[in-house]
């Protein structure tokens, strides 16, 4: 087989992720054809996706009509269905994450929303999670909220490998990586091993373009639309640098510590004006995952660019932000917007996946 795009993204150091998952790929053999093809090496799923994946198709029929004998609680129902999913991905991605000593073939699932503001709420469900899928690469994913952070922390401290979503801004990914860090060193001090724990940061790239770009026009500059997401993506690699190194970081990796990833997430292009493949081109160094929506994927493996992108135009993308700031565009009050809707949008997706098991089980039970 004729070395891909993708495959060359990979022997530049980025992890490729696909950012859905559906019992259909698992099925029909999709999944592990696009491992080979795509140079797959993890999954992300979250409740959007799980919503889409439950609404299409039949798939999750045989399986529902036997929970519900035993279960009414529309949550439980939906956890023993993606459950399911989720295991058997990661036994999928097993020998992935076996062959690259536990840095990669990870499979992630994400606590429920309404938790995103309560700190021992997230703790409870994320151990449960953990406890359920027994297996060393799930990821369980925690939002990058104020009240997430201690979570995120505790889990760390307990072994646990953790994918902290939702992360828009600079100053709040920096906290993300110093409760990484205090996990780790908690985790040491109790006598537990850090080379057995991973965790990566979620950082959203397209949203903040899609915030700041209507603020921008509304400013009147539309010549700096589409420049603010890349650049703060090109800033939090840097910042992720500085933060893994030094004294305390290399205390840490000299006892098998590795560090969080920048994981690029939301790389879908949103607005049609824009390259298809804009985030993930501009986005390209080692040490980094881009989980991508199955159209980019293929986009990208049609006409992608590979180059080594992620560490050029830095003085650029600190001028983006000058720039912005310049013409009245408050960046913290675009990504803390983000932020809340990311946490609401994943909330009314687990309403609707909820609406959607209820009647399918209701249409299973009058069949």
């Amino acid at each position: 087989m004729a070395e891909s795009r993708l495959h060359q993204v990979a022997e530049q150091g980025q992890s490729v992720w696909i950012d859905s998952l559906s019992r259909g790929w698992l099925k029909t053999g999709s999944l592990a054809k696009w491992m080979d093809e795509d140079a797959l090496t993890g999954v992300t799923s979250n409740p959007t996706i799980f919503q889409k994946a439950m609404a299409e198709g039949e798939w999750y029929d045989d399986q529902l009509r036997e929970v519900v004998k035993e279960e009414d609680d529309l949550k439980e129902i939906f956890l023993q269905l993606a459950m399911a999913d989720i295991e058997e991905a990661c036994d999928l991605f097993r020998k992935v994450w076996d062959e690259g000593d536990g840095k990669d073939g990870y499979i992630s699932m994400e606590v429920d929303p309404n938790l995103a503001y309560e700190t021992d709420a997230t703790i409870e469900e994320a151990a449960r999670f953990h406890d359920w899928v027994e297996r060393p690469n799930l990821y369980v994913k925690i939002p990058a909220t104020k009240a997430g952070l201690p979570a995120i922390e505790e889990m760390i401290a307990r072994g646990r490998n953790i994918n902290v979503t939702l992360i828009f801004s600079l100053e709040r990914h920096m906290e993300v990586a110093d409760a990484y860090i205090r996990g780790l060193e908690r985790l040491v001090e109790a006598g537990g091993d850090p080379a057995k724990v991973g965790s990566v940061a979620s950082y959203f790239v397209s949203r903040v373009d899609t915030e700041a770009d209507g603020r921008l026009d509304e400013a009147g500059h539309p010549e700096l639309k589409g420049k603010l997401a890349v650049a703060n993506a090109k800033l939090a690699y840097q910042n992720y640098k500085e933060k893994f190194s030094g004294e305390r970081w290399e205390a840490l990796a000299a006892k098998g510590a590795t560090p969080q990833w920048c994981l690029w997430a939301s790389t879908s292009t949103k607005n049609p004006e824009y390259r298809d493949v804009l985030y993930v081109e501009e986005l390209i160094g080692p040490g980094t995952v881009n989980t991508m929506p199955r159209e980019t994927i293929e986009a990208f493996q049609d006409h992608g660019e590979v180059e080594l992108t992620l560490e050029e135009g830095i003085d650029d993308a600190k001028r983006v932000f000058e720039q912005v700031a310049d013409v009245g565009v408050d960046y913290d009050d675009v990504t803390d917007t983000l932020e809340r809707e990311g946490v609401q949008k994943f909330i009314d997706s687990f309403t609707e996946l909820f609406e959607g098991i209820d009647a399918k089980r209701k249409q299973l039970v009058a069949a």
